[in-house]
């Protein structure tokens, strides 16, 4: 079993838990897994061993990766947990989940998923909106699946909604390989983790 690699980056992967989707996904989701893991990151993700979050772990747990799972305890029971992850962490709720995610992890890399996928995503974006944290954001655009999103975004800042500067809080890039160079690149902040849910 691997150990946290001290003073290496850890990055948070937000995805969908659903298998019913396009095997492009399901490619991009093992390639997230190896890339980080060969670039010596240690992965934080919800915990899962169903749909695209186990195929991220387990890519990274066989490249060599150190994977911490959270997951919410009423999720556990029901046996969806992945049980041969480096670290599993079990909490009492969904808020514990995401709070631990963000305190854990030093940048978000995010991947096609469904209505979960996108409240971590818009959660994250907007607490570094209210400068909770400085950490970056990348939103891997696989096969343009981002694209309505990215949209609706553009839109919200046209109707005075959001700030124009507020797009600058989530780089995108229309490829795993790519996103993962620019989590890489980018600066870990020394800053304490906060939230508002602390």
């Amino acid at each position: 079993m691997s150990t946290v690699k001290k003073g290496s980056r850890t990055v948070c992967v937000y995805c969908g838990s659903s298998g019913a989707v396009r095997e492009d996904y399901k490619t991009a989701a093992r390639e997230a897994g190896q890339m980080l893991a060969r670039r010596g990151a240690n992965v934080v993700y919800g915990g899962g061993h169903v749909g695209l979050m186990g195929i991220v772990a387990d890519a990274a747990l066989v490249a060599g990766a150190h994977v911490t799972g959270i997951i919410p305890r009423h999720i556990e029971e029901r046996e969806v947990s992945h049980t041969t992850l480096s670290e599993l962490v079990v909490v009492d709720t969904m808020h514990e989940r995401k709070t631990m995610m963000v305190e854990r992890s030093d940048a978000f890399l995010i991947l096609p998923g469904g209505f979960g996928t996108m409240d971590e995503f818009f959660e994250i974006i907007t607490w570094r909106q209210l400068r909770l944290h400085t950490k970056p954001v990348v939103l891997a655009n696989v096969g343009g699946f981002w694209d309505p999103l990215i949209r609706l975004m553009e839109h919200q800042v046209a109707e005075g909604f959001a700030r124009a500067a507020d797009l600058s809080f989530v780089t995108v890039a229309d490829s795993v390989d790519r996103a993962v160079d620019i989590l890489m690149a980018q600066p870990v902040s020394d800053a304490p983790a906060d939230t508002k849910l602390m």
